[in-house]
């Protein structure tokens, strides 16, 4: 694209929030899902613009084909399908609102989201570590005798240790993890979703962490300045995938994700003839089908 089409979809004047599609369409997100396609949106219009725009800087109604058709190009090149995909659902999802706005007409509409998402390939997107690789993490994390350390050894634990998802242990605050290692699990309301429960080893490690991160109120897993000094900010879910990518590296292991630390605690528990119903409880699934699909695909990923 030249670079008059670059300038054209910088924005002069931003509209009112109730007229920005990139604001509706987040506002419709789970709290958990805003930061993750916010950072999407941001990427999009940093593409389209050589870094001149941001995703509230960008005239998304000025989207054409020719500009998401770039977008997919562009990031097939540098991202994974599944990322690839999830970035495209950003990009269809404020074009849809922006279409909802009359900001966009419907054929323009039309043809600026009729870009094919890719093909996942099933094989490989998920899987279950293994003792020996949990014992190679948590390793990494205890020979940092760092504040980092104890944080990173906490965060895995609670992951693995309770099956949460990003977004719920980002979410956790000091309040909610007892002392005998049950924690209160909460909606995006604060209301009580679910209890879990850590295990001896699991709870002493978070319990280590809350000596060095020291019993103030906030958020259970904290920042950690350059200088090793705890800060009561909460983390970021992009936050603990750099961190998990870091220990992964020091550890040795094959690339993982949160998820399958979520997914190898559900495996277990499927593994040791935990019936459905209470798996489905305690990982806070939607329904038994949901739980049981996770059996075959740890099962595939281990064997």
């Amino acid at each position: 694209m030249s670079p008059n089409t670059y300038t054209s979809l910088v924005l002069t004047i931003e509209p009112p929030l109730t007229q920005h599609p990139a604001i509706v369409y987040l506002s419709k997100l789970s709290p958990g899902s805003q930061p993750t396609m916010k950072h999407s949106l941001n990427l999009i219009a940093q593409l389209l613009t050589q870094n001149q725009a941001d995703y509230l800087t960008l005239n998304w109604s000025g989207l054409r084909y020719k500009h998401t058709n770039y977008v997919r190009a562009a990031l097939i090149k540098n991202y994974s399908p599944a990322t690839v995909n999830r970035i495209l659902c950003a990009l269809r999802g404020v074009l849809k609102s922006a279409l909802l706005l009359e900001l966009i007409n419907p054929i323009d509409y039309a043809h600026a989201v009729d870009i094919k998402s890719l093909k996942v390939s099933q094989k490989g997107s998920g899987r279950v570590l293994s003792r020996d690789e949990i014992d190679a993490l948590m390793h990494t994390c205890f020979s940092d005798l760092t504040p980092n350390g104890f944080r990173d050894a906490a965060l895995i634990a609670l992951l693995r240790g309770a099956g949460l998802r990003r977004a719920e242990v980002v979410g956790l605050e000091l309040k909610d993890f007892y002392h005998h290692g049950e924690i209160k699990i909460h909606s995006s309301h604060r209301r009580v979703e679910r209890t879990v429960y850590l295990s001896k080893s699991a709870h002493a490690i978070v319990n280590d962490w809350i000596e060095i991160r020291t019993p103030r109120d906030g958020p259970l897993l904290c920042q950690v300045n350059k200088s090793g000094r705890v800060v009561h900010k909460r983390l970021t879910p992009q936050a603990v995938l750099f961190i998990l990518h870091k220990r992964g590296e020091q550890a040795g292991i094959k690339p993982f994700s949160p998820h399958d630390l979520r997914r190898t605690f559900i495996w277990d528990l499927l593994n040791a003839g935990v019936d459905i119903s209470t798996v489905q409880s305690l990982a806070g699934l939607s329904n038994p089908a949901t739980t049981a699909r996770y059996a075959p695909k740890a099962i595939e990923a281990v064997s």
